[in-house]
């Protein structure tokens, strides 16, 4: 594999490849059951510790071999497999699949929320991990943009306002999404409604994944992760600006995926009035 130390616009650096992780007796490795592919800073990291707490669920039990023959466990919810690509590459399968040991009769898989953005990655997801399951989570797109731009302190670096802003182009990206997986293996969830019914959201995530329904834990309403962290203080004029750049996609995201609940979205009130209009 190549190595992804390459750094990128902006200062970031790509992290550095993770070792395989022990593959205790017993287990199995193979393509990951499910994998989530988006979106940054739409409560993935909150749903993604919900989803590993069930017991039908590969945890935090592995333990991966670090530099120095230290030994750390599970590296989170994020591998970053393909961020460094950067272009559709011949992968060989089994170099991902060495990532998911797991016991018979439980699942396992990984959410990096990029994957969704990045155009080179879904068909080499596809190519590695045709069956599997595709989790993504939404959050309105000026919201986003507001605690995307807001993570790197308010950075007014015009490339990353732009990449913030093309983050929030969900449809763009479902679309591409869908021209190598079958729409049946998607699940869309929308981080309102998880916050409004996060137990129903929940027993929805364990059914599309085929996980026995089991009752809410405690903490289930306490997110996790920096979606909860302040977002930048948009200007009303900035506000007005995205909302217009953001509304032909999402018209179309709303109008191709109904279960998406248009009124939890301030930036989607044009389009609703322009469904009251039709009547």
């Amino acid at each position: 594999m190549p190595s992804l130390a390459t750094r990128l616009p902006l200062g970031l650096v790509l992290p550095q490849p993770k070792t395989p992780p022990d593959v205790p007796a017993g287990w199995r490795t193979g393509p990951p059951d499910f994998v989530g592919v988006g979106a940054q800073r739409c409560g993935t990291t909150w749903w993604w510790s919900l989803l590993s707490g069930h017991p039908g669920v590969v945890g935090d039990e592995l333990t991966f071999p670090a530099v120095g023959g230290l030994i750390r466990s599970r590296p989170g919810k994020e591998f970053h497999f393909f961020d460094h690509y950067g272009r559709v590459a011949d992968i060989d399968p089994a170099e991902y699949h060495r990532y998911f040991p797991r016991p018979p009769g439980r699942l396992t898989g990984e959410w990096t929320p990029r994957y969704m953005y990045d155009f080179w990655t879904p068909p080499m997801l596809h190519r590695v991990a045709p069956d599997a399951r595709l989790l993504v989570m939404l959050r309105d797109p000026v919201a986003r943009f507001a605690s995307g731009t807001a993570r790197w302190g308010g950075d007014p670096d015009p490339l990353l306002q732009h990449d913030q802003f093309a983050r929030g182009r969900y449809w763009q990206q479902l679309r591409h999404l869908l021209e190598y997986f079958d729409r049946s293996r998607l699940l869309i969830l929308q981080y309102e409604r998880c916050v409004a019914d996060p137990a129903g959201q929940l027993r929805r995530t364990f059914r599309f994944l085929g996980l026995p329904e089991l009752p809410a834990p405690p903490e289930t309403a306490r997110r996790v992760g920096i979606v909860s962290d302040g977002a930048a203080v948009l200007d009303e004029p900035t506000a007005a600006a995205l909302r217009r750049g953001y509304r032909a996609d999402l018209h179309r995201l709303l109008a191709d995926f109904p279960e998406l609940d248009s009124s939890l979205w301030p930036s989607a009130s044009d389009y609703r009035g322009e469904q009251a209009c039709e009547y």
